[in-house]
């Protein structure tokens, strides 16, 4: 399918998603919004789809909102919980239930909306000269796109206060020190190394991987009793999968083994 401003395409088992508005730093329109609903959707129930690779056209992974289409109306009547509730928590919703792997390689400048969208994902690597900024203080608003959820639980209340209040740019580096993000490399190698770790996670069990997936999410709001339930059913079920049959036979075998992804 055709997007207008998404770029997306599929090889060895790996969707790269790329956000397209270079002129405007990728911001967001609610156009884009939907069309990056839409491409997470046909990833999710696409079977030979094994990874998800999530990245920016140009110089800038996510601006954020686009302002100019947000204030187009009358500011007095903007309603800014239509806009999110329509564009930016299905986008956070679709990466955190998607059953398989969601990288994200940011690029360069991921602020508000776009930064937060980087931290939804299961693994972040980041250009050097990359950046995140929690933008929303700047003009009045609040942190979207599950980011006043997984901000904190990454760099914990206090950091996270001080990033949403005062709107300080984070650079690279400082984001992998405080456990934003999974990894920093150079520009020149950042797609490569990303598409590299995407294929590797589209080789491994994915459905373990997704019943993992589920283990984290719901660790972020279980008590230790209710996790260790869900950990005994989750391995039930993972025990009940081919990949896992697979993968004894390859130990046994001491042989390399083949998953299927179920």
């Amino acid at each position: 399918m055709n997007y207008d401003f998404i770029v997306s395409g599929s090889d060895q088992g790996v969707t790269t998603i790329t956000l397209n508005r270079p002129d405007v730093l990728n911001s967001f329109n609610r156009r884009m919004a939907q069309e990056l609903q839409r491409v997470l959707r046909d990833a999710a129930d696409d079977s030979a789809v094994r990874a998800v690779l999530l990245t920016g056209a140009g110089r800038a992974f996510c601006a954020g909102q686009d302002l100019g289409e947000a204030t187009s109306g009358d500011l007095g009547t903007t309603d800014l919980g239509d806009l999110v509730k329509a564009s930016y928590s299905p986008l956070a919703r679709a990466i955190r239930e998607m059953e398989k792997p969601v990288i994200c390689a940011v690029n360069g400048v991921a602020a508000g909306a776009g930064a937060n969208l980087a931290l939804a994902c299961d693994i972040v690597i980041a250009a050097e000269d990359a950046s995140f900024i929690q933008s929303f203080s700047k003009i009045g608003l609040v942190p979207d796109t599950s980011g006043s959820f997984f901000l904190p639980r990454l760099v914990g209340p206090a950091r996270a206060t001080v990033l949403m209040f005062l709107g300080e740019k984070v650079s690279a580096n400082k984001a992998l020190e405080w456990g934003m993000i999974y990894d920093v490399v150079p520009g020149t190698v950042l797609m490569d190394t990303a598409t590299a770790l995407a294929r590797q996670l589209a080789t491994m069990p994915t459905r373990g991987l997704a019943l993992t997936k589920q283990l984290i999410n719901a660790s972020l709001s279980n008590d230790l009793q209710s996790q260790l339930a869900l950990e005994e059913e989750m391995q039930r079920q993972a025990g009940r999968t081919s990949d896992f049959q697979e993968g004894v036979r390859a130990f046994l075998e001491k042989r390399k083994p083949s998953y299927a992804g179920r």
